[in-house]
């Protein structure tokens, strides 16, 4: 087949259905050229679609021989769900804003039953009186604000050649290519605020875009700014800490370091793992700077285990402060610098556990390590369902699962923040 063109018409494909990482499938049925035949019956996944709708136009950002990727930009049928985005930038940054945020909460606790159900996570593993229909249907649980949430975000800077300026961007969806913002509504005003005046600054002092990688900022609950620009060739800089109230308890962590985007949402997840923690001794694996153990455990036994060195060390003074504000208090918490598959002889039967693994899951070692002590509770909090639905498929060898609660973390992008309780 000859080269084909990065924009393609003369096909129709029917979007069938939203797939698990937020694109919609669909197959084209016919071609109008000689060109296009290879289409056919080929499987395409495509941004900015929604079921139903028929793709007339796309641009094509990956083909391979099975399958190819796509950003729609040109559909008919619209679906009734379809709203007008309100960012030039959506598809890099939030590429369900043309969606109804209903539609959004509904898709994503279908997707979440989809992948339960992929992973083999049928009903008999649920118990009956939580079980919510098996594996098919689980509520996603939101604060309703689905924009202005994210407290960071990284912008790329961009060299307008027509003005000589140097302008905000993000890179196009499925590409290296820069694409300049004009509004970006899913981060606090005051983090796009300040990065404006930023690249006012630069081009005060006529800079140049290609100096810098790129521009990071994060914002406290409170609107209080910390981060700055990365420069190519040189090493990070450190920025000032920022702090931030979770369940009535300060923590203090670096702007550039791991602490969650959206605080509300995670305290309301934060107070439902509480509701399960009903033993003497926690041990809190992937415990970052302290936020869930800290939280919901500091009045028992608790071991927080991290193996971040900068991201310990914020837990080592987390862990101080607490203990400082509440000396005569039964605050027992005692950090460790370890990976948390290197951590598994402080797993114990008596015990609630608690993971919240980065995107790949659970090490093997620790899941079987798990499966042989069988702590008592275990509460798996996973930023991504596909590996948690793999790990718990794994667990459910020895556990039941209680509790399934989703939570819109990251609105207006197919992301999605998943609570998983098992007990023995």
């Amino acid at each position: 087949m000859a080269k084909l063109p990065r924009i393609i018409t003369g096909l129709q494909i029917k979007i069938e259905k939203l797939v698990p990482g937020g694109q919609g499938i669909g197959a084209a049925i016919e071609a109008s050229g000689v060109e296009l035949e290879g289409f056919v019956g080929k499987k395409g996944f495509f941004w900015n679609v929604l079921p139903g709708e028929i793709v007339t136009k796309f641009e094509i950002t990956k083909n391979k021989s099975k399958y190819f990727e796509a950003i729609a930009l040109e559909v008919e049928n619209h679906s009734t769900h379809r709203i007008l985005p309100k960012d030039n930038v959506y598809l890099s940054t939030s590429p369900w804003q043309m969606m109804d945020y209903d539609y959004e909460l509904a898709q994503k606790s279908e997707l979440l039953g989809e992948i339960f159900r992929q992973a083999g996570l049928d009903s008999r593993l649920f118990e009956t009186s939580t079980a919510n229909n098996g594996a098919r249907m689980f509520p996603v649980l939101t604060d309703n604000h689905d924009f202005c949430y994210r407290n960071k975000m990284e912008y790329a800077l961009y060299w307008d050649n027509e003005t000589e300026r140097i302008r905000l961007a993000f890179h196009a969806r499925g590409s290296h290519r820069k694409v300049p913002v004009e509004k970006s509504s899913i981060e606090r005003p005051e983090i796009f605020e300040a990065a404006q005046k930023i690249v006012a600054d630069l081009n005060s002092r006529h800079e140049e875009a290609r100096k810098y990688q790129s521009l990071l900022l994060r914002a406290n609950q409170k609107g209080e700014i910390s981060g700055g620009l990365f420069e190519n060739g040189k090493p990070h800089p450190k920025f000032m800490n920022l702090t931030d109230e979770i369940l009535g308890e300060k923590y203090s962590y670096s702007p550039n370091g791991f602490f969650q985007i959206n605080l509300p949402v995670y305290e309301m997840a934060l107070q439902e793992i509480k509701k399960y923690i009903q033993t003497e001794k926690v041990l809190d694996l992937y415990a970052g700077v302290g936020t869930i153990g800290l939280s919901v455990a500091r009045d028992k036994k608790l071991t927080l285990v991290e193996n971040n060195k900068s991201a310990y060390k914020e837990l080592l003074e987390n862990c101080k402060a607490l203990q400082e504000k509440s000396p005569l208090s039964s605050i027992n918490a005692t950090p460790m610098l370890a990976n948390s598959e290197d951590a598994l002889d402080y797993i114990e039967q008596e015990q609630t556990v608690i993971v919240d693994p980065p995107r790949a899951g659970c090490d093997k070692r620790l899941i079987e390590r798990l499966l042989k002590v069988r702590p008592r509770t275990i509460i798996y909090l996973s930023c991504n369902p596909t590996t948690q639905a793999r790990d718990l498929k794994i667990l459910t060898e020895a556990y039941k699962i209680v509790g399934i609660i989703p939570y819109n973390f990251f609105p207006r992008t197919p992301h999605l923040e998943n609570l998983a309780i098992l007990r023995v």
